[in-house]
Parts: structure tokens; C-alpha cells; sequence
């Protein structure tokens, strides 16, 4: 990811994708589970607003706390690769519990 604005509008897309899946199928698929698929919007709504919040966090270290400039890149580069990694795979695997809710709202006949 090349910065967390990018991040951000990803993470909001895939969850407005998700939820416009939800109504897609609300809308046009007969026997869906309705409360199921309304508690999986209110999920994607949290993993949206969960996701956002964890996507800004900073280094708690300085310039200063290091012998050179290269010393304090590597360092950083290092904290922001694994928390944006930390975060991908929390993300990712929450988005596919999300999913296999959203099947099995559907009914059997469509399932499969």
C-alpha cells in the first residue's frame, strides 16, 4: 500500500461492497435469511469502523533515539510493514467469516 489514504478508501470500498452485496441479495434473492444479512451490515459497519481506527497508528520512537538517519528509516520501515501486514490479516480474515455468513443466509436451493 503506498499510504494510509490509500488504505483507508480500500478498506471502505471492499466494505461497501460487501454491505452492497448484502442488499443486492436482500433485494433479489427469494427465501434469504433477512436477520442474518442485517447482522452481517452491522458486522461489515464494525469492520469497517475497527479497520479505520487501526490504520493509524504511528512509531514510538525518534530520529533522535538513533545513531543515523538509515538506522531510523530501517526501523520505521520495519514497525510499518508489520503493522500494515498485522493489519491486512486481521482484515482479510475477518472479511471471509463475513462472507461465509452472507452464504449461509441464502437459502439451501441457491447455496449450491
Amino acid at each position: 500500500m503506498a499510504n494510509k489514504r490509500d488504505l483507508k478508501k480500500q478498506i471502505r470500498y471492499v466494505c461497501g461492497d460487501l454491505a452492497a452485496e448484502c442488499g443486492f441479495a436482500c433485494e433479489f434473492i427469494e427465501g434469504i435469511n433477512q436477520e442474518k444479512i442485517n447482522d452481517t451490515i452491522v458486522k461489515i459497519a464494525a469492520l469497517q469502523t475497527d479497520a479505520l481506527s487501526k490504520a493509524t497508528f504511528g512509531f514510538d520512537k525518534t530520529r533522535a533515539d538513533f545513531v543515523t538517519k538509515a538506522e531510523y528509516r530501517k526501523a520505521l520501515h520495519k514497525y510499518n510493514s508489520a503493522a500494515f501486514s498485522k493489519l491486512r490479516d486481521e482484515f482479510n480474515s475477518r472479511v471471509e467469516e463475513i462472507v461465509k455468513e452472507m452464504n449461509s443466509a441464502l437459502p439451501s436451493h441457491t447455496a449450491e
